[in-house]
């Protein structure tokens, strides 16, 4: 099994990155909080992974911080619960509100994150609610994105399976009212807005 990589980073968007080991292309699929951790292209990086084995298919899922892999091995365990959609609720919601949501068992907030019914949302928190020790730490400050704030908005909230109309709404309001903050803040912001926070 890969655990770890590190090397030049060919390419990235919001849900892969592709990673250069001694002239080997390694194809991760990342969440977005590790997307806007990463670099840029041609930056040396390392990312903790995450081999998925199937009869038809082998995957690795990458992450910056142990505590990303950590919480993504946890949801993965859980019935129902597969690498495409563990990623999404990565995206979905910053890793201490996630750790939150489901210790206080709010099933409220996960089924806000776009991909999550009720029912899911309601056996996350009865297979993890007791699992989440050791991972309700404060999340790291991710660095600024290199590009213009709407664009990056509006491409992480289509990825995250948003229309594109909602998306532009809500990425219009949450620069209205604070056009000069930070990329992950505005994203936050508009991640709020659209789940009627």
């Amino acid at each position: 099994m890969i655990s770890h990589l590190r090397g030049r980073l060919l390419r990235k968007d919001t849900q892969e990155a592709v990673v250069d080991v001694g002239g080997v292309g390694y194809r991760l699929t990342i969440p977005l909080s590790t997307f806007y951790r990463l670099g840029a292209d041609g930056d040396e990086v390392s990312l903790l992974t995450y081999t998925h084995v199937r009869e038809d298919a082998l995957a690795l899922y990458g992450f910056l911080t142990a505590r990303e892999q950590a919480l993504f091995e946890r949801l993965i365990a859980v019935s129902g619960v597969g690498p495409k959609l563990a990623v999404n609720i990565l995206s979905g919601i910053e890793a201490p509100e996630l750790v939150d949501a489901l210790r206080t068992s709010d099933v409220a907030r996960l089924t806000r994150i776009p991909g999550v019914g009720k029912k899911t949302a309601e056996r996350l928190v009865l297979e993890l609610r007791d699992k989440m020790e050791g991972l309700a730490i404060p999340s790291e400050a991710p660095s600024a994105p290199r590009s213009g704030p709407k664009d990056d908005l509006l491409s992480a909230l289509v990825h995250l399976g948003y229309s594109r109309p909602e998306a532009e709404r809500a990425a219009d309001r949450a620069l209205r009212e604070d056009g000069g903050g930070r990329f992950e803040d505005l994203l936050r912001r508009t991640l709020r807005l659209l789940s009627g926070r």
